[in-house]
């Protein structure tokens, strides 16, 4: 991850949540005591986001210690320790929710990305996310979709040429788009049309569309799409793509699939910050 786009999502986060101070943990914590922890995770699942969790405890407090006991991307049990923290007891307790509300969205969506992967796989099929990001974490949200072992479609708008049903309202056709793309852009970037019909899907493939998006489409006419671009361009499968209905998706042919889901519906993954009496440490 980019350390300074990491620092301002961080610093933005604390900001939001600490106002002009924590003052429950400001009247009850002495400033000198120092404090040992544990998070630790209450359901199976993968874990992402321990170096946003330690990022966020080193901006309070540049001394505290975070000690990874699990490597990210691991499949996790339930109960499971995920890191140790050691330092500043008033760090710990002001950035605890901060951290914990990223890993855990972080880890349910590592998870979500994990179980699609697995389905996908086998078929030799991609899973992608999409830009229906929460706005400010597309970069931890997306990261976490590539830790759970899916791909990342496009990062932003400058990084790629999608043209969608509302820009081929605005340019007159699918032709004309394409046309219109292939004459801004340079020779090494790839066109991509998103088709909700074959006749749509005919006429990328005459306008030369490198990939072609086949929206909303049910598994029988992917096939029947699929089989009419004949290898002509890479074909990917999007819209109200879920856990219950992948596997007629990835089964019809297609090169990848892109999720909204994995990003704007994944259920967060429930951890637990604990404090531990003493030394003692698990």
């Amino acid at each position: 991850m980019n350390s300074l786009r990491l620092e301002k999502i961080l610093r933005d986060a604390l900001e939001e949540d600490l106002g002009w101070g924590d003052i429950t943990t400001e009247a009850v914590v002495p400033l000198e005591a120092e404090a040992r922890a544990v998070i630790v995770s209450r359901e199976e699942g993968v874990i992402a986001g321990l170096e946003v969790a330690e990022a966020v405890f080193r901006i309070l407090d540049p001394s505290t210690l975070v000690d990874p006991l699990v490597p990210e991307g691991s499949a996790i049990s339930k109960e499971a320790p995920l890191c140790n923290i050691r330092g500043r007891a008033r760090a710990i307790l002001s950035g605890e929710r901060v951290a914990l509300n990223l890993m855990q969205r972080m880890c349910g969506i590592a998870t979500a990305a994990r179980n699609m992967a697995m389905i996908a796989e086998p078929h030799h099929v991609k899973v992608t996310d999409t830009r229906k990001t929460t706005p400010g974490l597309r970069m931890l949200e997306k990261y976490a979709v590539r830790v759970g072992g899916g791909y990342n479609h496009r990062m932003a708008l400058d990084d790629a040429v999608l043209i969608k049903d509302n820009h081929l309202v605005a340019a007159g056709g699918v032709s004309e788009a394409v046309r219109r793309a292939r004459r801004r852009i340079g020779p090494l970037v790839k066109i991509e049309v998103e088709t909700e019909s074959l006749a749509q899907v005919e006429e990328a493939l005459r306008a030369g569309a490198d990939v072609i998006m086949l929206d909303n489409m049910e598994p029988d006419r992917m096939r029947e799409a699929v089989k009419l671009i004949g290898g002509r361009a890479l074909v990917e499968a999007s819209g109200r793509i879920r856990l219950d209905n992948i596997h007629q998706v990835v089964t019809t042919g297609i090169d990848f699939l892109s999720m909204g889901w994995l990003t704007h519906s994944a259920p967060p993954l429930d951890l637990s910050l604990e404090f531990l009496p003493g030394d003692r440490l698990p």
